[in-house]
C-alpha cells in the first residue's frame, strides 16, 4: 500500500498561513516557518488589544470630562458622585461628546453636580 502524502492538505493549511502574514516585513510574509509565527503573535495582539481598546477609550473619556469638570470648578470624582447623587445617568461616552461640543450643557450638569454639595 503506497504511503499517503497529504500534498493538497498542507498546501492549502500553508496557503492560509501565508495569505494572512500579507505585508508583514520581510520573511514574514513569504516563508512558512516565520510567517507561522508572526501571524500566531499578530492573533494574539489583536484579542489583547480588542480589550486594550475599550480601556483605552474609557481613560480618554475620563480625562476628557475631567478637564470640562475643572473648568466649572469641580474636581471628576466629585462631579460624578454630584450627579449621580442628582439622579443624573449620562454615560462617560455621552459626558465627554457634551463637553466637546455643548459646553453648556454640560455646564448645566456641572451645577446641577454642584448643587448637591450646596444642600
Amino acid at each position: 500500500m503506497p504511503r499517503v502524502k497529504g500534498g493538497t492538505v498542507t498546501r492549502k493549511r500553508r496557503k492560509k498561513i501565508i495569505k494572512l502574514a500579507k505585508g508583514y516585513y520581510g520573511s514574514k510574509h513569504t516563508l512558512y516557518k516565520v510567517a507561522n509565527q508572526q501571524v500566531m503573535k499578530s492573533l494574539m495582539y489583536a484579542y489583547r488589544d480588542r480589550r486594550q481598546k475599550k480601556r483605552d477609550f474609557r481613560k480618554l473619556w475620563v480625562t476628557r470630562i475631567n478637564a470640562a469638570a475643572r473648568m466649572n470648578g469641580l474636581s471628576y470624582s466629585r462631579l460624578m458622585h454630584g450627579l449621580k447623587l442628582a439622579g443624573i445617568e449620562v454615560n462617560r461616552k455621552m459626558l465627554s461628546e457634551l463637553a466637546i461640543t455643548d459646553a453648556a450643557a454640560f455646564t448645566e450638569l456641572a451645577n446641577a453636580a454642584k448643587a448637591q454639595f450646596n444642600k
